[in-house]
């Protein structure tokens, strides 16, 4: 607390009541693995964004790893994924044996650059996975333009309903993977979903999720014969969601837009109050974008800053005003500067996000005074 004031969170999940009596269905009844209520929630998703087909799981990095599995990606390929991005990312190419090639990325959009792209394809490059950094989509059309012919795989961990030139994320590649971590903009407290619009991949992922079963325990629970076992004719995992997330999560997708909205709007009163801060560079949406707002992520001018970015941190958390770094630069991690054998200057912006990004208090549980608060405090240091 700072001068009796409640810390302001860098994020709190817009949950509350409802999603409280929706876990009442799932409790009373007994089914809470995978049944009815993630099945309602894949289908409202899917409708949402826009999809033929949507795929619940445990996560979003098991969503991930759940598309390349599918496509067979393994030993011997390799996969261009952005420097600037959570490490999930990468590690889900590292789970199944192929290379991560490290691409940079867009100093203002935070994104993956397409002419860097471009630059990294070899004879052995499977598929690209651009990734929809904190709710802002890739330019898809540009990576596609640079990577003609390769699987575009979206990270759409941030983007839950964003969209480029009015195409929702989730059905700008092959195939996507959402968050729902209590981050994001809808949550189910952990969980993820794959979209995708390609049902011989969506059947293929459906199993894959389920130790590669051929029927489900839903399908067979209601079917003629639930006392046999299903048929196990590939190696799966088991990376299903419950139906207690699941009703969370139908509750939570309904109020997906109204949310959005909301941030969109302080999202608005933060760039329009910052702007004559020198030192502090705002976020954009560039025009055709809808941006998804998981964070608001600035970028610190450390030239011109009252002093360096962490130091703004600490000052802003003694304050009661909570932050973070953007996300960090993967090369820049030891496991992955020993594996590549990166140095930080390699990939310059992405270094550079890594050292000067700072992300501020943006999400639906925040109140009028708290957002006047962090700008004064901002523009106080």
């Amino acid at each position: 607390m700072a001068d009796g004031r409640p810390t302001i969170q860098i994020a709190m999940p817009a949950t509350g009541e409802a999603e409280w009596q929706a876990l009442r269905e799932p409790l009373l009844s007994g089914w809470l693995t995978q049944g009815p209520k993630v099945a309602a929630f894949e289908k409202a998703f899917a409708e949402r964004h826009e999809a033929d087909y949507a795929i619940a799981t445990t996560s979003c990095t098991t969503a991930l790893h759940l598309i390349l599995a599918a496509l067979e990606i393994g030993p011997g390929d390799e996969v261009i994924l952005p420097a600037f991005t959570w490490v999930a990312t990468a590690n889900v190419v590292a789970y199944c044996g192929a290379a991560p090639v490290l691409a940079d990325v867009d100093r203002t959009t935070f994104n993956l650059d397409p002419q860097d792209v471009a630059r990294r394809i070899t004879k052995r490059t499977r598929a690209v996975i651009p990734v929809h950094l904190f709710g802002l989509c890739a330019d898809m059309h540009a990576i596609a333009a640079a990577a003609p012919g390769l699987t575009l795989i979206e990270d759409a961990a941030c983007a839950a309903g964003s969209s480029l030139a009015g195409q929702p994320a989730g059905t700008l590649g092959t195939a996507g993977a959402f968050s729902f971590h209590p981050r994001k903009s809808i949550t189910t407290g952990e969980g993820g979903m794959v979209t995708t619009n390609d049902a011989e991949l969506a059947a293929r992922i459906d199993m894959l999720r389920n130790h590669g079963a051929d029927v489900s325990e839903e399908q067979r629970h209601h079917g003629p014969r639930p006392h046999l076992l299903p048929e196990f004719n590939m190696l799966g995992f088991n990376y299903r969601m419950t139906d207690l997330q699941g009703a969370v999560g139908l509750v939570q997708v309904e109020k997906l837009d109204d949310l959005i909205d909301e941030r969109q709007q302080w999202a608005d009163y933060y760039c329009r109050e910052l702007a004559d801060v020198p030192w502090l560079q705002t976020p954009q949406c560039p025009k055709g974008w809808r941006h998804g707002w998981q964070a608001f992520v600035c970028y610190v001018d450390e030239a011109s800053a009252p002093m360096p970015r962490n130091e703004i941190m600490e000052q802003l958390q003694a304050r009661g005003i909570s932050t973070r770094p953007g996300t960090h630069a993967v090369h820049m991690l030891g496991y992955y500067a020993n594996r590549l054998g990166l140095a930080p200057d390699d990939l310059p912006a992405a270094r550079d996000c890594d050292k000067y990004t700072m992300a501020i208090p943006l999400h639906n549980r925040m109140s009028t005074d708290d957002f006047a608060y962090v700008v004064e405090q901002i523009k106080e240091l």
